[in-house]
């Protein structure tokens, strides 16, 4: 598996503090100040198996899902 970029590390570190679930609107405001780019980040986890949600483009209200802890 190819290694993880620091943005990837980080989010999923957050989703693991919230019990592996958090809404897209909140791990916004937690990231804010970190980096940008996070949907591209998310659909990357995704496309990788470590995250799930609701579609191709998660939205405001949607919930991510750890389903693969590293």
């Amino acid at each position: 598996m190819e290694e993880l970029t620091y943005e990837e590390k980080f989010i999923i570190e957050k989703l693991k503090e919230h019990e592996g679930k958090i809404k897209y609107d909140k791990l916004i405001k937690v990231c804010e100040n970190k980096f940008w780019g996070m949907r591209l980040i998310l659909k990357k986890l995704k496309e990788k198996g470590i995250i799930d949600y609701e579609g191709t483009i998660v939205g405001l209200s949607e919930e991510i899902t750890l389903i693969k802890d590293l």
